[in-house]
């Protein structure tokens, strides 16, 4: 991987170790009270030292890198001390806990979808491959799930002590990661983040791997990281919010994006529809009419 990353993505080596640098700063600023004894030195420099060292090292990499690899470097690192200050957070035994879990959940999402792109298909790496921009309702949703959490601690802090079920939230997170990861690594140059409307030449239809248990595992993966995210914080309203909304963006998705393929690959993908599932609950895609015309 490190040869791939040299020779083919510089992108992918400059993410990953700013990535790995932000994190292993915040994670020693926030544990030298832990190690070096409690004083009121050491609070200044748990608590603020982090936002310091961030600036300082945005600002060594603003004079040192430039454009796209300033652009991908500044959001990893992003990336890398969102990771860090969760696994801080993840220590403590109140709401701090599962917020911190959420925190590595959400910067490992978005870091390794931006990686697994530029070890891809890296010819279509651009810095919304992190898909931070991915939209606004994507940001509201997400605030909303962040408000739910504390105010539901404020007026009933111990909903959110039921660890052991943050913890199921924390393996639905994983099992959607690997799924949508498989599915990225198998496709390769055949996935992209956005619906393809015109088949390229080089455009082909992959039915191997995780693909042969489901036609889209990306969006399955998608689908079940989300809801995870929410069981981490063991927010009952968005829970159910967010499994309503992904259900229904997916079902629209996936039905536009099968015309397409259809149009694509003609009887190839209807026979590769008829042998497997979308893989997401009463989602069936788009099915042609009866007499086979679409």
């Amino acid at each position: 991987m490190d040869t791939l990353m040299k020779n083919h993505c510089p992108a992918a080596r400059h993410a990953l170790l700013s990535f790995s640098l932000s994190g292993l700063v915040f994670i020693v600023s926030f544990f030298s009270a832990s190690c070096l004894g409690f004083t009121s030195e050491l609070w200044a420099l748990t608590y603020w030292g982090p936002a310091l060292y961030f600036c300082l090292l945005n600002f060594i990499l603003r004079y040192s890198l430039k454009g796209f690899t300033y652009d991908v470097a500044v959001r990893s690192a992003f990336l890398g001390s969102v990771f860090a200050t969760g696994f801080y957070f993840a220590t403590f035994d109140n709401i701090c806990h599962i917020f911190g879990l959420y925190a590595m959940a959400f910067s490992l999402f978005h870091f390794s979808e931006f990686m697994a792109v530029a070890l891809t298909n890296p010819k279509t790496l651009t810095v919304d491959s992190f898909i931070l921009n991915h939209s606004v309702q994507y940001w509201v949703a997400a605030v909303s799930s962040w408000t739910e959490a504390a105010v539901e601690y404020y007026f009933f802090p111990n909903m959110k002590t039921a660890f052991w079920l943050s913890y199921i939230g924390v393996v639905m997170c994983i099992v959607g990661e690997v799924i949508r990861k498989c599915a990225m690594f198998t496709a390769k140059t055949n996935f992209n983040h956005h619906v393809q409307t015109v088949k390229q030449p080089d455009h082909q239809l992959v039915t191997s791997g995780v693909y042969s248990f489901c036609r889209h595992p990306s969006y399955v993966g998608w689908f079940y990281w989300s809801i995870g995210t929410q069981v981490i914080l063991l927010n009952p309203v968005c829970t159910v919010i967010y499994t309503i909304v992904s259900w229904m963006f997916f079902n629209e998705r996936v039905y536009a994006e099968e015309m397409f393929l259809i149009s694509f690959f003609g009887d190839q993908y209807l026979k590769y529809q008829k042998k497997v599932s979308t893989g997401l609950p009463f989602i069936n895609g788009y099915e042609p009419d009866m007499d086979g015309s679409w």
